[in-house]
């Protein structure tokens, strides 16, 4: 996020759990859950993995639940998980439209090819984007509209 540097253990710990935060239904563009993010000086990680294994837990017992403020509690509570796996992260209910284009990509092109036109996919201000190597960016939702040949000129050219 823009409070922390792109180098930064914070900012990798973010990235490697924002894509099942987000399908989970966290909003990190909340004036809240930003507050709370960097109000939040030690166990980021243990706050996202107790997020992510209550809201599992939520969803199982068809419970309601409200992502932002669970882990809002989390990271100001300082919860620590209770029965996480890493295998939630490969759960495919929390794999993002982008992490699935990602996927599909490999699939459709072949990893080489993917590897070498995709940069990153990304969030910013709730919206998913993929960045090309070209430089060029576009919405996930635009890219999965898009015919796969098109969307290969569009980031070869």
């Amino acid at each position: 996020m823009w409070f922390w540097e792109r180098d930064s253990v914070e900012y990798e710990v973010f990235k490697k759990y924002e894509r099942a935060l987000v399908s989970l239904g966290v909003n990190f563009s909340l004036e809240e859950v930003q507050n709370a993010l960097e109000g939040c000086t030690y166990g980021l990680e243990d706050a996202f993995r107790s997020t992510i294994d209550y809201v599992l837990w939520l969803q199982k017992h068809e419970k309601k639940y409200f992502p932002n403020a669970i882990l809002t509690s989390a990271l100001q509570e300082q919860w620590k998980p209770k029965a996480w796996r890493d295998e939630y992260l490969e759960l495919p209910n929390l794999e993002s439209p982008g992490q699935k284009w990602w996927n599909a990509a490999a699939k459709m092109w072949g990893y080489d090819v993917r590897n070498r036109l995709v940069a990153d996919v990304f969030y910013d201000e709730g919206t998913e984007f993929i960045k090309f190597t070209n430089g060029k960016e576009i919405t996930v939702d635009t890219a999965w509209r898009w015919e796969w040949e098109r969307l290969l000129k569009y980031a070869s050219s």
